[in-house]
Parts: structure tokens; C-alpha cells; sequence
């Protein structure tokens, strides 16, 4: 089977994503969950998939590398 280096190792998210909401009256926040992330299969990255006002966003987050 061809890989590219998108292609996730696992069903189930790696990660969770959160916002900090602060609460009143108190120091510590909620923390709200809002997405979840997955590993790529290069280790080089991750896919995060974020619900943002009730829409579905994709991000695609890759390590950054050398210029040569």
C-alpha cells in the first residue's frame, strides 16, 4: 500500500485541541473541547480538524524544515 506523508497511522485522534475559558470570579479557566489531531505517518506533522462556530475546519500542521 502507497503512504503519503498526510496519510494518518491511526483511527483514533493522537491529540485533543481545547480553548481556555476563563471563568468568573476565579483564576482557573474551563477548558472546552473544540478538535482533535492526528499524527502523520512521516512523524512530520499533524492533522487537526477543529470545530469552529459549528463548521468542520481542517488544518494541516507540518515541522518545519532547513531552508538549504
Amino acid at each position: 500500500m502507497m503512504t503519503n506523508q498526510t496519510e494518518t497511522t491511526s483511527k483514533k485522534p493522537t491529540h485533543s485541541a481545547y480553548i481556555l475559558k476563563p471563568k468568573a470570579n476565579s483564576e482557573q479557566s474551563d477548558w472546552i473541547k473544540v478538535g482533535a489531531a492526528w499524527n502523520h505517518g512521516d512523524k512530520d506533522g499533524l492533522n487537526l480538524s477543529l470545530t469552529i462556530l459549528g463548521q468542520n475546519v481542517p488544518v494541516i500542521i507540518r515541522r518545519n524544515k532547513p531552508k538549504t
